[in-house]
């Protein structure tokens, strides 16, 4: 059941962002429910790569597909006054996203046996493969690479759950929670990992 709901709250959440992204880009249709796709199911596909499981899973997941195409579709189809208030809401749903699909990459690396490096890569790669690639494909410079503190959220989940830190059935929801909290208050308070302190000056130079 836990599986059952991280596939579709990160998919769903996903989704969203991913279309609001395509909107804001003032993309059509197609770009809408291309973004949508790659952010709602890109990370998983990276997963399935890097630790040696079968692509075509990613396939047989008929009704998340569907969940993501619907959400997609009402997303295109609200009118600007409606949908203006949520793209304020990017970060949010990205943070849902981040939160479930991360901790579902490290349970199922967790299932295969994978040591711990394994566990962390796939909480990584899961939880921002996908916002990775819709980045891309929107022409934006991906969020893993300079957005306040992402992709180490992700790390910490899979590192929790494969040190065997994550025991109980209050203990994945607690996870998902601090993971989304945690990524928000990192863009409220602009948190950042350390940069080039050369690189930095000049981009303030260029401001």
């Amino acid at each position: 059941m836990t599986w059952e709901i991280l596939n579709i709250i990160g998919t769903l959440a996903f989704a969203i962002s991913g279309a609001l992204v395509a909107r804001e880009e003032d993309y059509d249709l197609i770009g809408v429910y291309v973004l949508g796709f790659t952010t709602a199911f890109g990370g998983g596909m990276i997963r399935n790569l890097l630790i040696g499981l079968p692509i075509e899973h990613i396939w047989k997941q008929e009704y998340l597909f569907e969940f993501a195409f619907l959400a997609m579709t009402i997303a295109f189809g609200l009118p600007n006054k409606w949908i203006d208030p949520f793209k304020k809401s990017v970060v949010f749903f990205d943070a849902i996203g981040l939160a479930a699909f991360a901790i579902q990459g490290a349970k199922y690396a967790v299932s295969i046996d994978a040591p711990l490096i394994a566990v962390i890569i796939a909480a990584v790669m899961t939880g921002t493969g996908g916002g990775m690639i819709r980045d891309v494909f929107a022409g934006r410079k991906p969020m893993i690479f300079h957005s306040e503190i992402y992709a180490l959220w992700a790390a910490m989940a899979g590192i929790t759950i494969g040190s065997g830190l994550v025991e109980g059935p209050y203990a994945t929801p607690l996870l998902f929670i601090a993971i989304v909290l945690f990524r928000i208050i990192s863009v409220y308070f602009n948190w950042n990992l350390p940069q080039n302190i050369q690189n930095r000056n000049r981009s303030f130079d260029k401001s």
